[in-house]
This record gives structure tokens, C-alpha cells and sequence, in this order.
């Protein structure tokens, strides 16, 4: 590390632990509300995701799945078929759910350096209840709004990753050299069992690992939200708001954006759920509101960065290429979500009312988000190991079929002409050591 970064980030620290001194109300607040964020929302979502994640990659299941989605994965984005299971939890569970299990790729050698950093590039996503519940009905109060940004939101995902496939090329590939032999399916119940006694602990410890691993995770996760929470309210009480807000009002006004929503971009360049709900409280056009938002949601704020980095300490994969990423997934998603709202809304939306049953009430949170958790985190890796042998199923005979047609299709040898045919019988009867042309009785002598 070079000194001037050792100074500038030294400096950083003292900055801000002295902004906590001189501002304990607004610091306390802040905290405070990251800290009930985390209690009612995060960790009831994501603790049963994480537990249930590190079972499946003790028993095998992991290893069945990759075997499947090789034939899908390694084409479209140039990763493991292992990959599938990273990118189904991370939709299912949202942020930091697709680093953890990225990270547990490495670390057990599933997936190189690249193909980790090419993995985390796309599926690095927000979970559909934060799009649908929070953002569309809670800070918009437009349901309808939900599908147009998850669609925008998961297209522009998919971008990343076929754009990220051809990210560190040279670089060598975890594929398997040798042709693999027998059904895949075959195949993905070998991988199980092997994944499965080679790890050979007992399934009970094998939970209370899984346990453990993810209460720590979870806790360096809301010192993170409660950090950068922390340091939002005190960058608009020292004014760093409206320094860094300067850039945006110079690209907004040359985007024709409307500079209402400056302040919601730079609350959402630190943290994701302030920067949506300033969006959807900015006095401006409905299209561009949603842009923002949506471009928000997809960059994830500097918290969720400092989670996934978090994450991958101990690993090599570096976040350079995952911070261009996230760049990239945000200019996507604003571009698909100004296309897709005048197609799915119309050209004037209106917000619609939200009845008592689409919004919670914060006793009930907990429960609702805990058990939503455990359904989501048993049925996705189910869900997607049946698609797998479904497609599997499915896609042998028309293999076969098709390797058929090849064989049908090729030339075959020409037949030879009616003389040749003839002179190749009568070669056929010939007594060996005759020659053509030469009565019997002069066979064999000498002239």
C-alpha cells in the first residue's frame, strides 16, 4: 500500500471520528435507525439464506447443481455451472448474498479468480421484495411500478454478465479438459456424492458450523449499515453533502435532469434505501425519478461495496472490476427503465392508493421477513436443482437426435464404377502369386 493512500485513508478516520464527537445526536439517530433496519428487515431475510447455503454446499447439492447448469452458465457468461446457484440465492435473498457464497467458491476452489470476480460482476443483485414492497409500494406508492424496475433491474444484471464473460480471457478456466462421460445426470449424482465425503463432517455439526459462519457474517453486516448510516446524517450536518453533489449537478444539467434529485444521488451513492426514498420524495418528473432510483438500486450504495469487500477478504478477488460493475449495472438500468415506463405505465403514471394489507406493520416485520426467509432459502436451490434435471431430461434426446442427424448427413463414400467392381472380383478369385496375362503352365517359371 502507498503512503499517500495509508495518510489519505488515516485522515478519513480521524475526520470522522471526530464528526461523531461533535455530532453524538444526529450520529446517535442515525445508528439507531440502521440498527432497527438490520433487526426487522436484514437479518431475519438473510439468516436463514446463509445457513442453509453453507448445508447445501456440505451435502453436495451445490456440486449436483453445477454439473446441470454447465451447458448454460459456461456459454452465456463464462463461469462454473456452480453459478447458477450463486445467482438464483442472490436474486432470492438480495445483497450480500451472492458475495458470501462467491467468496465460499473460491475459497473451496470451485471457480478461479476471474471466473469469482466475472460471478460477482452479475449477480450482485436486489432481492424482489425490497423492488416490489419497499421502493414500488413503500416510497412510491405505485405497485405497478415494481415490475418495471425489477425488469429493468434483472435485464441490466444479465448485460453485466454477458458483457463480463469476456473479462480476463487469458486467464486459465476451471473447465474440465477431459469429454464427460455418461448422462449428465449421471454426472451431477456423482459430483454430489463426492462433494459430499469429502467434506465428511456430521450433519449436525455441519449445521452448527453453518450457524455460526453466518451470525458473524450478519454481524459485520449491520456494523456496516449502521457505520455508513452514521456517516450519511453527518455529511449533510457538515455540509459534504452539497461538495459531492457538485459533479451530478454538472452532469444532470447536461442530461436534462432535473436538480431536485442531486440529493438523493449522493445519499444514494453512500447508502441504497435513503437514496431511493429521496428519489421518490424529489419534486420532479415521474420518469426521471424512477431513473434514479433505479440506477440507485442497481449501484447499491458505498455500504453494500463495503459488505462485499468485507466478504472477500481472505480471497483474491480484487473489487476493482466488481466497482465497474456496479457502474455499468447502473447505467443499464437507468437506460432500461426510461424505455420500459412509457411501455409499461403510459406516458403520465399516477400513483395509485396502497390498502393496509400491502404495508406491514413493524411488529409483524420480524416474523413476516423470518419466514419468507426460510421459504425463499429451501425452495430456490430446490427449485433450480428440479429445473436442472428437468432441462437435463429433456435435452438428451434431443442430443441424441441431433448427433443422429450429423451421422446421417455426412458423405458417404462414393461407389466405385460397374468395371472396377468387376476386375476387383476377378482379382478376388485369382490364385495368389499368378499374374495377369500369362498361361498357367508358364506361371512361376523363368524366361
Amino acid at each position: 500500500m502507498r503512503k499517500a493512500q495509508i495518510y489519505v485513508i488515516a485522515l478519513l478516520a480521524a475526520c470522522l471520528t471526530l464528526s461523531l464527537v461533535l455530532y453524538p445526536d444526529a450520529s446517535l439517530e442515525a445508528a439507531r435507525s440502521g440498527l432497527e433496519l438490520f433487526l426487522t428487515i436484514v437479518f431475519p431475510s438473510l439468516l436463514p439464506f446463509f445457513i442453509l447455503s453453507e448445508v447445501m454446499l456440505g451435502l453436495g447439492v451445490v456440486h449436483f447443481i453445477g454439473v446441470l447448469f454447465e451447458p448454460l452458465m459456461r456459454p452465456c457468461f463464462n463461469v462454473p455451472g456452480e453459478g447458477a446457484f450463486a445467482m438464483s440465492m442472490g436474486l432470492a435473498a438480495g445483497y450480500p448474498m451472492d458475495a458470501v457464497i462467491t467468496a465460499r467458491f473460491r475459497r473451496m476452489e470451485l471457480c478461479n479468480r476471474v471466473e469469482g470476480e466475472r460471478l460477482l460482476a452479475f449477480t450482485n443483485t436486489a432481492d424482489p421484495l425490497f423492488i416490489f414492497g419497499a421502493v414500488a409500494v413503500g416510497m412510491f406508492a405505485m405497485p405497478a411500478l415494481g415490475g418495471t424496475l425489477a425488469l429493468a433491474h434483472y435485464m441490466s444484471a444479465v448485460s453485466v454478465g454477458i458483457i463480463f464473460r469476456y473479462h480476463g480471457l487469458r486467464e486459465p478456466s476451471t473447465r474440465d479438459k477431459d469429454t464427460p462421460r455418461g448422462h449428465i445426470l449421471v454426472r451431477a449424482a456423482r459430483a454430489l456424492v463426492k462433494a459430499r465425503e469429502e467434506d465428511g463432517r456430521a450433519l449436525g455439526r455441519m449445521a452448527g458450523d453453518a450457524v455460526n459462519d453466518s451470525v458473524k457474517t450478519l454481524l459485520m453486516i449491520c456494523g456496516f449499515i449502521m457505520l455508513f448510516s452514521a456517516f450519511v446524517a453527518i455529511a449533510g450536518k457538515v455540509g459534504l453533502a452539497r461538495i459531492l453533489g457538485w459533479p451530478f449537478e454538472v452532469l444532470f444539467a447536461a442530461l436534462g435532469i432535473h436538480e431536485s434529485l442531486v440529493p438523493a444521488t449522493v445519499a444514494g451513492l453512500f447508502e441504497i434505501d435513503l437514496g431511493t426514498l429521496g428519489a421518490s420524495k424529489a419534486a420532479a418528473p415521474f420518469v426521471q425519478k424512477a431513473l434514479i432510483a433505479s440506477a440507485i438500486i442497481a449501484w447499491s450504495g458505498l455500504s453494500v461495496h463495503g459488505q462485499v469487500a468485507s466478504v472477500i477478504t481472505g480471497t483474491d478477488i480484487r473489487m476493482g472490476p466488481y466497482a465497474v460493475a456496479r457502474l455499468l449495472h447502473a447505467v443499464f438500468a437507468a437506460v432500461f427503465t426510461v424505455v420500459l415506463v412509457p411501455l409499461t405505465l403510459g406516458a403520465a403514471p399516477a400513483s395509485e392508493p396502497v390498502s393496509a394489507a400491502q404495508v406491514a406493520s413493524g411488529q409483524a416485520l420480524f416474523a413476516r421477513h423470518l419466514a419468507r426467509g426460510v421459504l425463499w432459502a429451501a425452495a430456490v436451490p430446490l427449485a433450480v436443482a428440479l429445473a436442472g434435471a428437468v432441462g437435463a431430461v429433456l435435452a438428451t434426446p434431443l442430443a441424441r437426435a441431433a448427433r443422429n442427424i450429423r451421422t446421417e448427413g455426412r458423405a458417404a463414400p462414393p461407389a466405385p464404377p460397374p468395371a472396377l467392381r468387376r476386375s476387383g472380383r476377378e482379382g478376388a478369385r485369382r490364385p495368389s502369386g499368378s499374374r495377369p496375362g500369362l498361361h498357367p503352365s508358364r506361371r512361376g517359371r523363368r524366361p
